[in-house]
Formats: structure tokens, C-alpha cells, sequence
């Protein structure tokens, strides 16, 4: 048995934890950065901000509508969330898990995602990180934005 593919992505912000935290649990903030893509329209974001909870990100991009799945396993404001994740067309099975450490700095925060796939989708991993990469610095763009 192969071991999981485990990535890690990090990112400074310029924001609180608690507002960097809280965007991922608001379906308002989170449909402007989780899983939304320059070219796409977001179609729906549902989130059930809860440890059990649910939520269901579609966008409609070019190549067709987007779905993401997760489910929450930790929510601990604002320091740590966990929740597992799959991608349309996928089955209960195929779910991977996704932790989020949020740790307050001199600056606002550090964030540290780390993704634990299965070694099935080990060919992933680099469009993966991509991915989550810019999904940080789309929630940077909308977690450190300055009133006035």
C-alpha cells in the first residue's frame, strides 16, 4: 500500500486570523475565492458551517459546471479547520481531507493548508498545489482589503 500524497501550501496575510478563518465558513466570502476561477461564474455556494456539515461549491467555467464537495470534521475559530473535499464526478469513497492552520503573526497570520490525497491521484499533486495557491491569494485579496 502506497503512502498518501501529502501537500502543503502557505501563505502570509495581512489580515486577522479571525478574518481570514471566517471567510472560509461565509458563503458570501467563500464564493469569491473557494474554488472560483478568473474566467468563471459562480453558480452556487452552499456552506453549513458545523462539524457534520456541508457544503457544495458549483461554478460555471468553460469546460463545463464545477462541483466541489466538502464535509466539515474540525472547526476550531480561529486557529484550525478540517474538512474533507471531493470533486464532481466523484463517489463518497474517493473523498480527500483538507487541514487549514491559522496561526496570528506581527503582519495578521500565517496560513498552512496541507492536502492528504490518495497515491491515486499522486499526478495531481502539482496542478493541486496550483490550485490551492490560488485560491490563497484570492482569500488574501479579499481578507486584507482596506476600508476607506
Amino acid at each position: 500500500m502506497s503512502a498518501p500524497v501529502v501537500l502543503t501550501v502557505t501563505r502570509e496575510f495581512a489580515a486577522s486570523a479571525e478574518r481570514v478563518f471566517d471567510a472560509w465558513l461565509d458563503p458570501r466570502d467563500a464564493a469569491r475565492f473557494l474554488f472560483a476561477t478568473p474566467d468563471g461564474e459562480m453558480l452556487a455556494c452552499e456552506i453549513d458551517p458545523r462539524v457534520g456539515g456541508r457544503g457544495l461549491i458549483v461554478e460555471r467555467r468553460a469546460s463545463g459546471d464545477a462541483r466541489h464537495r466538502i464535509q466539515f470534521e474540525a472547526i476550531e475559530r480561529p486557529h484550525r479547520l478540517v474538512f474533507l473535499f471531493a470533486a464532481d464526478p466523484a463517489e463518497e469513497g474517493q473523498w480527500t481531507r483538507v487541514s487549514i492552520a491559522i496561526v496570528p503573526s506581527h503582519q495578521g497570520c500565517t496560513l498552512t493548508l496541507t492536502h492528504e490525497m490518495d497515491p491515486a491521484w499522486a499526478a495531481y499533486e502539482d496542478q493541486t498545489r496550483k490550485g490551492w495557491t490560488m485560491i490563497l491569494e484570492s482569500l488574501g485579496r479579499i481578507t486584507e482589503k482596506q476600508n476607506g
